[in-house]
């Protein structure tokens, strides 16, 4: 799943070598921590968050899938 964040976040960066993502455990919840160049933060969001909340249903349907629970978190 961190390699899924990892693919569409550099397909959507202008860097794609500034991309980190970091996997937490928050209760029954892991959290994929996605850190990309501050230049490339809006290209992550989109416009009114729509890119973000797009990865954040693809990788909870993925973990619905393996009967987990998961989600994107974008840290600036």
């Amino acid at each position: 799943m961190k390699e899924l964040v990892e693919l569409m976040a550099k397909v959507l960066v202008a860097d794609p070598e500034s991309v980190s993502v970091s996997e937490t455990t928050e209760e029954d919840v892991t959290v994929y921590e996605l850190r990309v160049a501050e230049s490339d933060l809006g290209r992550v969001i989109g416009r009114e968050g729509k890119i973000a909340k797009a990865m954040r249903l693809i990788v909870r349907s993925a973990a619905a899938r393996m009967e987990q629970k998961a989600t994107v978190r974008i840290i600036d």
